[in-house]
């Protein structure tokens, strides 16, 4: 018979009399004997057949060490020492207590009984995790009955199992049996949901698929610990979406998860996603029993490449101007229904005719798809005025098997060159002429002309002088001969490795003209034209002469080879001293040795003559001087500090001169000195000749004589009057007119201040001036003086000779004569009596 998976399962264990089992939670009584019965079979069984009837029930199999036999109180153990009584130990079989109970609580699970208890008083004790452990007061026991019973429902999500120890002790605490152990095992009820992994899976599937072709795997689990208990079953695709092309396009195998395709027909272009609704149901898809639970799969259809690329035009056309390099000249679009941006969808262009040259490159542009046509060598107008290309288009990624190419992968691209006025062009550049040095003025070198590639038009090239560092050549406009205007000279710093370089222009008629450059390169060949010199030109000896006493000498040339070295050294026979008293020998073709011939030499600066001779044809011979200083040694060889002053042609007479010279310039130097301190100590302690206060040299300043006063001069005061005119300043010439006066502007912008009156008074003439110029935009300052008007022909100050003075009376000035000879100039013109 059935038996529900909510009832509860409760075991009645006793050491003292045969294992019994009772069932609670209202069972059937029939059912429940035949349960008590079955169980206690199920002790004697083997743990295969425990476990058939068990999972028949619904129950959770314990594991191998549950089913435990206690021993019955009758059994003896043998041994060597023949039979004896063994006391019995406390075993007691693992507990299973179903989850979520529903009481009532507390509710007994076993009791424990000591045979002893008839005897003397017993207490029973439980301890570990559920009893004195956290989590704690979930099993209880009855310390005088010892039955143990749990408190509240239990979770075996939460807790799948619990491991007590039952004590029995008497009054005094004494430990009447050995501890036994209780194991309680929570029996799974099917109160979870299967439960997926991930509530959304993502697969793919390429499309174009056949039958068959797995997409996706999906993952669940159960709370139970054994998935026999209740097995989950992925029973269906509860929804698909979109439903094309048919609502059924996929399957799940319920024992895998796997999700699989049923039928052909997945075509990205049309549906490149589907969204499945998976359910699963434990108790193997059980309607009345099982929980299910419900999951989303998200089947991506993957692109493959079976779109070929189609070209929108069978023609284009394009132009491109001759010369030009890297210009676009034509776009072509194309069409391609597969994934963007894919190797799928990416096209690859290819000329495949029309370009032999390889003028051409088509380029993809990486948003568009488009082909760029690009021109990648310049093309001449001259030698094909037009190019008919024919291009072919694909993808990156080759077509899938089974799908044929396009026939509108294939298209004809015509280019029209057009024709642009194009540069002369100078055949030979640069090009290279030959000639020795030292070519005269007006020497024709060679004819420099140009080619105008228009061949088709008839134009005409001019050339001129672009770059001519030394200044030697000149072209003809017309024909471009090149002529020289300078010798031609090698050893010029304009030559580079004996080659003189000259840039030249050709320019044509055209509209636009057109330039081109032209470099002539004149290979200079070597004359000898250039004596050796000797080198070095300055050199050192000893007075004496010593085994080391030896100049060693060179030349330098600026001819090359063969006019250059190897060198012919040798002295000249006159003066006849120079070969007397020097002597040079020849080390190799570029080094000799100059040397005293004489023993000794007095120190001193000589000049000695060598001549030295190229290897020309002919050869040519320089004079050269070389300046010896001869002087004291010491015994490395190197010359003293009085030796090199003595050597500088100095003889002793003239340093002891020169040293007295240093003394005597000195000594008047500290005799200055000593006197200018003495001259200023005499004029601090020398009294004044005369009383400061009658000292008047520092007083009275003489100045020059300005005249007899301000009366007798006729100053013409007309100047500081405002002219009526400006006749006077339109007469003066350009930069002559002064700074102060009114500028010249139209009158007619600003109303015209009226003239006034010359008045009597200045002060109100003064005022209505100030009030006229106030008023008036064209009024000074401009930046300089301001110029009033008329001041009127007298002033009532008088002249100022007559300030201070009294104009009635005469003053007596003879008092000056007793001022002294300073005052005697004032004394003659003031006391000399009546003015004339």
């Amino acid at each position: 018979s059935s038996f529900p998976p909510s009832s509860s399962l409760l075991l009645s264990l006793s050491l003292s009399s045969p294992l019994s089992i009772s069932l609670s939670n209202s069972l059937p009584v029939s059912l429940s004997q035949s349960l008590n019965s079955r169980y206690q079979q199920m002790l004697l069984m083997s743990r295969g057949e425990a476990e058939e009837i068990l999972s028949a029930l619904h129950i959770c199999p314990p594991p191998p060490s549950s089913f435990v036999l206690s021993r019955p109180p009758s059994a003896r153990s043998s041994s060597t020492n023949g039979l004896r009584r063994q006391k019995r130990d406390w075993v007691i079989p693992p507990i299973n207590v179903p989850e979520n109970s529903r009481g009532p609580f507390p509710q007994m699970l076993v009791r424990i009984r000591s045979d002893q208890d008839k005897e003397i008083e017993i207490r029973y004790s439980i301890t570990g995790a559920g009893a004195d452990q956290p989590p704690g007061d979930v099993y209880i026991i009855d310390p005088v009955t010892g039955k143990m019973s749990v408190t509240k429902p239990l979770d075996r999500e939460d807790r799948a199992s619990y491991h007590l120890r039952a004590h029995a002790v008497d009054v005094n605490g004494n430990q009447m049996e050995p501890p036994i152990d209780l194991y309680i095992y929570v029996i799974d009820m099917n109160d979870n949901r299967p439960e997926f992994k991930n509530q959304v899976y993502n697969g793919s599937v390429p499309e174009g698929s056949k039958p068959g072709t797995h997409s996706i795997k999906l993952h669940q689990f159960h709370s139970c610990n054994s998935i026999k208990l209740h097995p989950v079953s992925l029973t269906a695709i509860l929804n698909q979406s979109p439903h094309i092309p048919i609502p059924n396009m996929f399957t799940i195998n319920g024992g895998t998860g796997e999700i699989s395709t049923i039928a052909a027909g997945l075509d990205r272009e049309k549906v490149s996603q589907y969204t499945l609704i998976v359910q699963a149901t434990d108790m193997e898809g059980s309607l009345n029993f099982g929980l299910s639970n419900t999951a989303t799969a998200l089947i991506t259809v993957t692109d493959i490449n079976d779109n070929p690329p189609e070209l929108d035009s069978k023609t284009f056309l394009g132009e491109v101007p001759e010369n030009a390099v890297g210009v676009i000249v034509a776009n072509l679009t194309v069409r391609d229904r597969d994934q963007p941006h894919t190797p799928n969808w990416n096209a690859v262009y290819r000329i495949v005719g029309g370009d032999s040259m390889g003028h051409f490159t088509i380029r993809t542009d990486e948003v568009t798809n488009d082909g760029r046509v690009t021109v990648v060598k310049p093309v001449d107008y001259e030698r094909n005025g037009a190019f008919m290309l024919t291009v072919v288009v694909s993808n990156q990624a080759h077509l899938s098997s089974g799908i044929p190419s396009s026939l509108s992968s294939t298209a004809g691209v015509t280019i029209s060159v057009l024709d642009v006025n194009e540069a002369p062009v100078f055949p030979s550049n640069p090009k290279m002429i030959r000639f020795e040095e030292g070519v005269p003025a007006d020497t024709t070198l060679t004819i420099f002309a140009a080619l105008d590639p228009d061949r088709f038009i008839q134009q005409t090239v001019r050339y001129s002088k672009l770059s001519d560092p030394g200044n030697w050549l000149r072209i003809n406009r017309t024909n471009g001969q090149i002529t020289t205007t300078a010798i031609l000279d090698r050893e010029s710093p304009y030559v580079k490795n004996n080659v003189y370089e000259a840039t030249f222009l050709a320019v044509d008629n055209g509209s636009p003209p057109a330039t081109g450059t032209g470099t002539l390169q004149i290979y200079l060949i070597d004359v000898n034209d250039n004596v050796p010199v000797l080198v070095p030109r300055e050199a050192q000896l000893c007075e004496r002469l010593r085994p080391n006493s030896r100049i060693n000498v060179t030349a330098s040339d600026a001819d090359s080879e063969p006019n250059a070295g190897p060198y012919v050294f040798e002295l000249p026979s006159f003066p006849p001293s120079v070969r007397r008293n020097w002597t040079v020998a020849r080390l190799n073709g570029e080094y000799a040795q100059l040397k005293l011939r004489i023993p000794y030499l007095e120190a001193g600066m000589y000049r000695v003559p060598i001549l030295v001779s190229d290897s020309g044809n002919p050869p040519l011979t320089n004079r050269s001087m070389i300046r010896v200083k001869v002087c004291p040694c010491d015994d490395h060889g190197d010359c003293t500090a009085i030796g090199a002053v003595a050597s500088a042609s100095l003889g002793t007479g003239a340093i002891i001169a020169i040293l007295i010279c240093i003394i005597i310039l000195l000594s008047m130097v500290l005799l200055f000195v000593v006197w200018m301190k003495r001259r200023e100590k005499e004029r601090q302690t020398k009294p004044l000749l005369i009383d400061p206060e009658d000292d008047v040299r520092d007083n009275i300043l003489k100045y020059d004589e300005e005249g007899g006063g301000e009366e007798d001069q006729d100053y013409d005061l007309s100047q500081l009057q405002q002219p009526e005119t400006l006749d006077h300043m339109m007469s003066k010439p350009a930069g002559v007119r002064r700074v102060d006066e009114r500028p010249i502007i139209p009158e007619s912008q600003y109303p015209i201040r009226p003239t006034l009156p010359h008045p009597g008074d200045i002060g109100e003439f003064i005022i209505d001036g100030l009030r006229a110029a106030d008023n008036d935009p064209t009024a000074p300052p401009y930046d300089s003086l301001l110029v009033f008007d008329y001041e009127g022909s007298g002033s009532t100050a008088g002249s100022v000779s007559s300030l201070n003075s009294s104009s009635s009376g005469e003053q007596d000035y003879d008092y000056l004569n007793d001022w002294g000879p300073r005052f005697k100039k004032l004394a003659d013109l003031y006391g000399g009596g009546e003015e004339d």
